[in-house]
């Protein structure tokens, strides 16, 4: 009975926890995104700092795969260069303020500081590498996109003039993408509650404690194919981790699993060939080993 209750105890304050730092900082970006004209975008990528700019551009923009393969088009179309498009394809599913924040909150600044890190500097390695072997020439022909992959026609852009009307639609668009996440948390808070109340935390440190040199290397391939979400891989990973899995192997299964979400690698494959896909995929893993030893040496 006290596992089922602490099971559950567990569950809703960690399921609290993240609804409400999502819905907030999904209505600070979406406000502040409203006084950004998104022609900008593409005149700050095609200039000096484009890596950097693509980077930052992944980093804030709290895009699932429907709203990046879209823009992944936009900026070909808009003649940006393919260095820039890539990192911002590598580091968009990864480094967001959402997926930033939850870090932060659940795992502490160091740790958050690690995982920004190492996941912005391997994008714009990776964004620079298959610029310099000219990725470009693995694009396919394509026109673009005329409607959102979700389904439907996009909708015109309207412009509101006052700021309570931009912090209406603000927290309306926060309150739609949360919505569009909602079952990914449930589901990941759930999984995380599960193992929190019943997995024995030796079976745990067996399989993927620090003492395992080979449970990184394992989590990072398991991440890969499996497609779990951000939103759902944190409050797993914590759970984990508070079990005795090592910091680095959670962090290597977080970065593989919502690295490369299976709905956006079918969608990139429509863009570019599967040479470009299986670069980025290789990127991805090689990120999280990486980056998972990385947690383990500096937060030993």
């Amino acid at each position: 009975m006290n596992t089922l209750l602490d099971t559950l105890d567990y569950f809703g304050f960690i399921f609290l926890e993240l609804v409400v730092l999502f819905l907030s900082i999904s209505t600070i970006i979406s406000l502040i995104l409203q006084y950004i004209p998104k022609e900008k975008f593409s005149k700050y990528l095609s200039g000096r700092g484009g890596y950097f700019m693509a980077g930052v551009l992944g980093s804030i923009t709290p895009f699932c795969a429907c709203s990046t393969i879209p823009l992944t088009l936009g900026l070909l179309n808009a003649g940006v260069a393919i260095g820039p498009i890539l990192t911002f394809v590598l580091v968009s599913p990864l480094l967001n303020p959402i997926i930033i924040g939850m870090v932060w909150t659940l795992m502490g600044w160091k740790a958050c500081l690690i995982y920004f890190g190492v996941c912005f500097i391997a994008a714009l390695l990776g964004g620079w590498l298959m610029s310099v072997f000219h990725a470009e020439r693995y694009v396919r022909k394509f026109v673009e996109a005329k409607a959102s992959c979700c389904g439907g026609e996009p909708e015109a852009e309207v412009v509101i003039p006052t700021f309570k009307g931009k912090l209406k639609k603000a927290f309306l668009d926060g309150y739609g993408d949360l919505q569009g996440v909602l079952i990914y948390l449930i589901i990941g808070t759930a999984i995380g509650a599960t193992i929190y109340g019943y997995i024995p935390q030796e079976w745990i440190i067996s399989l993927a404690g620090p003492d395992n040199i080979f449970a990184i290397p394992i989590a990072a391939l398991v991440g890969v194919p499996l497609y779990i979400r951000a939103e759902s891989a944190i409050p797993i990973g914590l759970a984990l981790a508070q079990k005795g899995m090592s910091l680095g192997a959670v962090i290597a299964l977080i970065i593989g699993g919502a690295g490369m979400a299976i709905p956006e690698m079918s969608m990139l494959l429509s863009i570019f060939k599967a040479r470009i896909v299986a670069a980025i995929v290789t990127l991805i893993f090689l990120t999280a080993v990486i980056g998972g030893y990385l947690f383990d040496w500096f937060l030993v």
